[in-house]
């Protein structure tokens, strides 16, 4: 299995990040991808993942949702410099009006402007997306033309939502812990509109852990749990889950091979 999304590089794990790696690995994890969120805190996560090379793979991005806590116009200056062969993909980028659209054209500029990185970097976007569906078609629909490829992160959507953004073809959604949840509609929303060609696994850490650790701090080692939820709702075997959602992953991240050195 791959998480391609897991913030193990956040202060929830400086405890015991060597034993969260090693139930990573025992649950099966075979990479973890982690993004970036911001400026100050770029540094650090490059150091994290270097310390489990051809394991942990770092991504570069701003959040929405801390576009104001720096100047963004600096910060995205800055970013775009830390952009080597090491970084994997642009990410976590994207559009959030969940709490607050007071900054909405703010937020729309920085994407964009990730959006274009993506372009000229030939890189894979990993893209959030929270009460913006509407505004996240707009711009992907002025991209459509450009080949861009990468993941719809945490999708939690509409079985309409979902076909739309199935219409740009190099891209994934990425399914986590709320597949699990008891009252989330998200299971029916991947059995009616959902193929298991276009899904990748991941777990979002340290937020929204899968049943049967909800409430608990997530870790990659639980992406095990919505590998599980998928092969009940596809009713196929947990082996043809993780070789199809590894083969997706692969597919757009194409810095990545699965057979590194470990």
């Amino acid at each position: 299995m791959i998480d391609t999304h897991a913030h193990i590089d956040g202060p929830e794990f400086a405890d015991d990040f060597e034993a969260v790696i090693q139930r990573a690995k025992d649950a099966g994890v075979e990479k973890i991808f982690v993004p970036g969120i911001c400026l100050k805190d770029t540094p650090h996560l490059l150091e994290v993942c270097q310390t489990h090379p051809n394991y942990l793979y770092p991504m570069i991005g701003l959040h929405p949702e801390n576009i104001m806590d720096e100047d963004y116009h600096q910060a995205l200056d800055q970013l775009e410099r830390m952009i080597d062969e090491s970084i994997i993909a642009i990410g976590e980028v994207g559009l959030d009006f969940y709490w607050d659209a007071t900054y909405k054209q703010e937020q729309i500029e920085v994407f964009e402007h990730q959006v274009q990185w993506a372009e000229k970097y030939d890189l894979p976007l990993m893209i959030h997306s929270r009460s913006a569906h509407h505004e996240l078609a707009e711009v992907m629909e002025r991209h459509r033309a450009s080949n861009l490829s990468g993941v719809f992160h945490c999708f939690t959507g509409t079985e309409e939502e979902a076909r739309e953004l199935l219409t740009f073809p190099n891209f994934m959604l990425g399914i986590g812990g709320v597949l699990t949840f008891k009252k989330s509609t998200l299971r029916e929303v991947v059995k009616n509109a959902i193929p298991l060609s276009r899904i990748v696994l991941e777990t979002d850490s340290p937020y929204m852990a899968p049943v049967p650790n909800r409430g608990k701090r997530n870790e990659s080692a639980y992406v095990r749990s919505v590998a599980e939820k998928l092969s009940e709702i596809y009713d196929t075997n947990f082996d043809d889950i993780v070789l199809q959602t590894t083969k997706n992953t692969l597919k757009v991240f194409k810095k990545v091979t699965f057979f590194d050195k470990k």
